[in-house]
This record gives structure tokens, sequence and C-alpha cells, in this order.
């Protein structure tokens, strides 16, 4: 009966261990699997981050181009202004050039019949006429005076004409300089007008490529908030497993100690049963050697007095196996308390580990935190060396992480995950994206 319970509690140890170890590894398989999966999200996630990092770079160079243009136009816009009011005033310039053209004309005329008609007057009469001056004159003197007029009159007449050739020819030069000008400032206005159409194209061109850009920005944000999520999620995951793991461990180690426990217990209750086996036969050898011949009468009494001492024998034997197994479970409790405490000790050095945490950058700018110059979710202004975020701790919590001391002083990201604060944004995009063990120190 006895060996049948040894045998039987040999039998459970086995089959705990056996089922023990295949849930231990099924869990380290989901484990895999899920750092797996967060290697791949952190992967697309770079290249989402680099996409957008390249996408707004080039819309920058846009936004740069497209204030050059704007600039361009503008200036374009006030010198076609002017030349248009250059060309309205050469205009007008033209219309009094032909005004006064046409009033010399008109003068010119009316001085060429007028001298028409004294020429006409002066051949037609011309002989009777010197010599009735000459006759009409008292002296030589008179005469000579009167020859001098006539020959003032033809020489005014010739005057007159050189200068209305002079007048004509100033007029028309002029007129062609004026038309030219009109035609130069005319010709300009054409010019900077197609520029000022040109440059416009080019803006409108310039506002699409940004909207694009914009739009292509707003898919990769999207894919990157996506690819945290998976990230965050695989994280939860894996935080998740390694605790199940470290519970299953546990138990399986703890099922393991029981089970040496119970064998070794075992071991000494079948040990202490054969001990107690050979003390009864012993003691059974010599009481049958001190018997006194059979007697039918008494002998039946003796048998039962015997069998009463064997039962009772027995039942001092399994009263003694079960003290020892109860001592045996306390000494193994103690033996676990204190490999609990030493494991406790060993791990305070460090603080309390809290995990292999994914780690991040961010600083106090509007593209980080929506606003510039903010305080934290605690109230504290940041401050690089020290401010961290994370969630699921309270306040002042300090983490110990690569050797430095962070304390937590701000909100945004999930457990298992540490937003750690720099000082300026090139050192936030600088740092990436890493992962680090992490401790707790308070």
């Amino acid at each position: 009966m006895k060996m049948k319970k040894v045998l039987t509690l040999l039998l459970t140890c086995v089959l705990t261990c056996a089922m023990g170890s295949p849930v231990l590894a099924s869990t380290q398989d989901e484990i895999a699997a899920a750092q797996a999966q967060k290697q791949e999200a952190q992967a697309g996630l770079a290249q989402a981050q680099a996409n957008i990092s390249s996408l707004e770079s080039k819309k920058q160079e846009l936004e740069s181009y497209l204030a050059e243009l704007d600039a361009q136009y503008n200036e374009l816009t006030n010198t076609i202004s002017q030349l248009s009011v250059e060309a309205a005033e050469k205009e007008e310039e033209l219309k009094n050039i032909q005004a006064e053209l046409e009033k010399a004309k008109k003068k010119a005329e009316d001085q060429y019949e007028a001298m028409k008609l004294r020429i006409v007057y002066m051949y037609e009469k011309g002989g009777s006429s010197m010599l009735e001056m000459l006759l009409s004159s008292e002296n030589i003197a008179d005469f000579l005076n009167q020859a001098e007029n006539i020959s003032k009159i033809s020489e005014y007449d010739r005057d007159m004409l050189k200068q209305y050739e002079a007048t004509q020819s100033n007029i028309k030069e002029q007129e062609e300089k004026a038309e030219e000008e009109a035609s130069s400032i005319n010709g300009l206005l054409a010019e900077k007008s197609a520029k000022q159409q040109e440059v416009q194209t080019m803006v409108a061109n310039t506002n699409s490529n940004i909207s694009s850009y914009v739009s292509q920005i707003s898919a990769s944000q999207e894919e990157a908030n996506a690819l945290m999520a998976q990230v965050n999620s695989a994280d939860n995951s894996i935080s998740a497993l390694m605790q199940q793991a470290e519970a299953e461990q546990a138990a399986a180690e703890q099922a393991e100690a029981e089970a040496a426990a119970q064998e070794e217990a075992a071991r000494e209750e079948q040990a202490q049963a054969e001990s107690t086996e050979e003390t009864v036969s012993e003691e059974t050898s010599e009481e049958t050697a001190d018997l006194p011949e059979f007697d039918p009468e008494t002998d039946t009494t003796e048998s039962e007095s015997s069998s009463t001492s064997s039962d009772v024998i027995v039942e001092e034997a399994e009263e003694e196996y079960t003290e020892p197994e109860v001592q045996e479970e306390e000494t193994y409790t103690e033996e676990a308390a204190e490999e609990t405490s030493d494991s406790s000790d060993s791990s305070s050095g460090q603080g309390t580990y809290l995990g292999n945490f994914m780690l991040t950058a961010y600083c106090n700018c509007a593209q980080c935190c929506g606003t510039a110059g903010n305080a934290t979710a605690s109230g504290t202004m940041p401050s690089a060396g020290r401010t961290v975020a994370m969630s699921g701790v309270p306040f002042g919590t300090q983490l110990l992480i690569n050797g430095n001391v962070y304390t937590v002083e701000d909100l945004g990201t999930p457990y298992g995950h540490v937003d750690i604060y720099c000082g300026s944004h090139e050192e936030a995009l600088s740092f990436g994206l890493q992962y680090a063990d992490v401790y707790q120190l308070n």
C-alpha cells in the first residue's frame, strides 16, 4: 500500500514537470513572435520617419522658392505699374507733339502762301516797279533805300522759309523720338506682363507641389502613428508575455521544488516504512520464540493480542511517517523564502528592474509639443538630462537608464515607452529610436 503511494507521488512529480516545460516553451515562442513583429514595426516606423523628414525638407525648399517668386511677382507688378504710367505720359506727349506739328504746319502754310504772293507780285510788277521807284525817288539815296527795303523783304522770306524747314524737321524728329520711346515702353510693358504671367504660373505650380507634399506628409504621419501604435501594442504584449513567462517559470520551479520535496519525502517514507516493517518482524520473531507450546484455548487470545499489537505498531509507523513529511515541507518553504530574499537583495543594487523599454526623444518646440515653451504635465519646466515622459508611474519617479538618472515629470507615452527631453530639436532627431534596460530607483 505504501509502495503504491510512493509510486503515485513520483508519477505526479514527473507529470508536473513534463506539463510545465511545454507551456513555458509556448510562451517563449509567443514572445519571440511579438519581438519579431515589434522589430518589423520599428523598421517601418524608422522608414516612415525618414520619409517625413525628406518630405519636410522638400516642402521647406518649395516654400523658400515660393517666397522668392512672390517677391519677384511683386517687383514685376510694381514695374508694370510704373511702365503703364510712363506709357500713358508718352502717349500724351506724342499727342501734344502731333498737335504742335499741326500748328507749325498751318503756320508754315500761311507763311508759304504769303511768300508766294509777294514773289509773284515782285516778279510780275518787278520792271515797272523799279522804274516807277526810280522816277518817283527824290534822290539817289531814296532810291537806294527803297531798293534795300525790297531786298530785306526778299531776305525775310528766305529766312522764314529756312525757319519753316527747320521747324518741320525738328517736329518730325520729336515725333519719331516719341514714337520710338512709346514703342519701347509698350515692348517693355508686354515683356513684363508676359514675365508676370510666367511667374504667376510658377507660383500656382509651386503651391500645387506644396499641397502635394503636405498630403504626403499627412499620409506618412498617419502611417507612422499606426506603426507607433503597433510598436506600443507589441511592447505591451511582450511585457505581458514576459510577466506570464516569469510566472510560469516561477510556477515550474516551485512545482519542481515541490516534486523534489515530495520525492524526498516519499523516499524517507519508504525508508521509514521498511525500517518499521523490519522492527515489527524482529519483534514478532522474538515474541514467537518466547511463546509456550500451542494451547488451543489461549492461542486465539494471544493471536488477537498480537494482531492488535501489530496494528498499533503500523499506526505508530504511519504517524511517524506523517511527521517527517510536514517537517520537510516546512524546510522547503523556509529555503524558498531565503532564495526569494537573496534574489530581491541582488536586484536592489540598481533598483527595481522594469524591463527593456523603447526610448525616444523630444524638445519644447512647436513641432514636438504643438506650442513652444510649455511646462510639463507635473507643472515643472523641462530640463535636459533630467526630464522624461512616461505614463503608468507617478510623477517624481526616478528611472536609471544607461547609467543616467531621470525623473518622470511629463506624460504623452504609454508605460514601456520613455520619451527623453532634449535641449534642441536637432538633438531629439539625432537621438532616434533606441531600446535599453530601465530600473526604478524609488
